[in-house]
């Protein structure tokens, strides 16, 4: 089994990777886990801290090669309100349920659920069905110290 050595944010990826890890959004939370490359070698993570891998991230491993990250689409509900305080009224019903949400300037992603979906289009919401990678925020104890998930990077 080999270890990985350091993640490295998409936007510092030079090498192309051998191999493409493709994950779900909960699969790409991770702090120590054992994965199986799609050719069979399997690898050990074992950062400090959780991490959460963006698409387009890759892992170095001890041998100093890369493995890429991809984000997994998922089956999701995106989400648009009348208008800005309206959307930021759906976001609070969605945290109320502690659903995980992605967050963006007009529109939230969620996973799909049909009770939910209904609370929301009574709400006023337009909710549509969609495939696509997700990326939701994580809660505000989720990660220690407060450290920003994204700005974490780890090298031995």
């Amino acid at each position: 089994m080999l270890t990985v050595t350091a993640h490295i944010p998409a936007a510092e990826v030079k090498s192309k990777p051998f191999s493409t890890l493709t994950l779900e959004a909960d699969e790409r939370r991770l702090r120590r886990k054992a994965l199986r490359l799609p050719e069979g070698d399997d690898i050990l993570i074992d950062f400090p801290t959780t991490i959460t891998l963006a698409n387009g991230d890759a892992l170095q491993l001890e041998d100093g090669r890369f493995v890429g990250i991809k984000a997994a689409s998922e089956p999701l509900y995106e989400i648009t309100g009348r208008d800005r305080a309206h959307i930021v009224r759906l976001a609070w019903h969605i945290g109320n349920r502690h659903l995980p949400a992605q967050l963006e300037e007009n529109r939230l992603f969620i996973r799909r659920d049909h009770v939910i979906r209904e609370m929301l289009i009574g709400l006023g919401a337009t909710v549509r069905d969609v495939e696509a990678p997700f990326s939701p925020e994580h809660g505000a104890y989720s990660h220690s110290h407060g450290a920003d998930d994204h700005a974490l990077l780890y090298r031995r």
